[in-house]
């Protein structure tokens, strides 16, 4: 099993740098399939709109109503709006979204690779000399990579509306203080660590999407399977990694922006 998973880690490794020497190649030569990359920043970010809008107002809601009783019976009900913002910006928004995505668009990629290459429309590609990670794999990795980056942003600003709502008519909470507690504790570098985390969140769906395609045998059965498994890895690995890119940006933004 370890042996496995270290072979596994180092297939998506190379596929990882194969995505980028070839993105290099198509710019360099005036070959980059741009029309594929607006079609597959459709099918991840617009289709995925709603979901990331809803679930962002219903978790800015939810993380109201849990803090804003026990804040106002502390006499603290001035932040409430900071400290729904921080975990917003830093935490919840980049995670939900990236579990959001990889549970729709990780599957996806998985099934849609999957079948090219059972169907041997891989093999076909590299007969009329396309190579597969450059036609497949880059505009997917370009597309979810910057549309989690904004699906991030929608998270983050519907979290606010979702909250400021219910400090108002739940909590009993004005509008303008809810708001000048968000300008007062949140700040700039706050809302671009999550936002940094989105931006590799939505890399290691793609990779992890494409290379279970890639990687599929045995029929539909086999597809099936690589779907699933894209997606518990993928959003296994996104938890693990939020520890360390946590870790990392606070040592960061404690040592040198403060």
């Amino acid at each position: 099993m370890i042996k496995s998973f270290i072979e596994a880690a180092g297939e998506q490794t190379i596929l990882l740098m194969q995505t980028f020497y070839w993105t290099i190649q198509s710019l360099r030569n005036g070959k980059f399939s741009f029309k594929n990359l607006i079609n597959q920043m459709s099918i991840i970010g617009v289709d995925s709109f709603m979901m990331v809008a809803i679930s962002g107002f219903a978790l800015g809601a939810v993380l109201v109503v849990q803090i804003g009783f026990q804040f106002a019976n502390m006499g603290a009900q001035s932040y409430v709006g900071g400290v729904v913002a921080l975990s917003m910006t830093r935490e919840i928004a980049p995670l939900m979204t990236a579990i959001v995505v990889a549970g729709r668009i990780g599957s996806s990629m998985a099934a849609e690779i999957g079948t090219m290459k059972i169907t041997e429309q891989i093999d076909a590609l590299e007969t009329m000399a396309t190579n597969p990670v450059d036609y497949l794999v880059v505009p997917r990795f370009w597309a979810c990579t910057f549309m989690l980056f904004l699906l991030t942003v929608v998270s983050n600003a519907f979290g606010m509306v979702g909250g400021s709502i219910t400090a108002v008519y739940q909590v009993g909470l004005t509008f303008e203080s809810f708001k000048d507690s968000i300008l007062y504790l949140l700040k700039i570098q706050d809302l671009l660590g999550g936002l940094l985390k989105a931006v590799i969140f939505g890399g290691i769906i793609s990779i992890i999407g494409c290379y279970k395609g890639f990687t599929t045998e045995g029929g539909a059965e086999g597809v099936g399977k690589s779907t699933t498994s894209a997606v518990v890895i993928a959003i296994m690995l996104i938890i693990a990694v939020n520890f360390f890119l946590t870790v990392g940006i606070t040592n960061f933004t404690s040592a040198y922006l403060q």
